[in-house]
């Protein structure tokens, strides 16, 4: 997968995309349902956190952790839009939007990146070999070279944490 130079360009795009927004005062924010989900909320820890090296803390959200927000919205307009609500609640025009999916179909997936880019926010799609829906909304596609889950969930991971240790790198240096 490494070895693959177009998901390294494209890698390198997402963490430049990462880093303007940050240094230009936006946030990221991270979407997935299940096990996408956990990645997500994983990642956006990192940012918040520290990945590798000691530094100030990154503006960062998983869009999968607030259950009164996620359980409100999937009542009162149906699960596909829990994360399209929110972005376009919380979501500004230079904020990055960073959505994983295994299927590259997720319906609340798309409706949250269809709603970042009519906001201004640019979109990181993480997907399989084949992003379908999602590819055609992400201004960076990290497609991870396979159509087996779990092996595109173990690559989001891998992608994920190559995006947070580079974008700490150029953010310190």
């Amino acid at each position: 997968m490494l070895a693959d130079s177009a998901l390294q360009q494209q890698l390198v795009k997402a963490v430049d995309c990462c880093v303007n927004a940050l240094k230009s005062g936006g946030k990221l924010m991270f979407v997935g349902n299940g096990g996408s989900a956990a990645e997500a909320q994983h990642l956006s820890a990192e940012m918040v956190g520290r990945f590798l090296q000691e530094r100030q803390p990154l503006p960062s959200i998983a869009l999968t952790t607030d259950t009164s927000a996620v359980t409100a919205i999937g009542n009162d307009y149906g699960y596909e839009h829990v994360f399209s609500r929110q972005v376009q609640a919380l979501g500004r025009r230079g904020d990055v939007l960073i959505a994983m999916s295994t299927s590259g179909r997720s319906k609340n997936i798309v409706l949250a990146m269809q709603a970042a880019r009519s906001a201004g926010i640019s979109t990181i799609g993480l997907t399989g070999i084949h992003p379908r829906d999602m590819g055609e909304l992400a201004d960076v596609s990290l497609k991870v070279p396979s159509s087996h889950t779990p092996q595109i969930q173990e690559g989001h991971l891998v992608l994920g944490h190559l995006l947070c240790g580079m974008v700490e790198k150029q953010l310190l240096s």
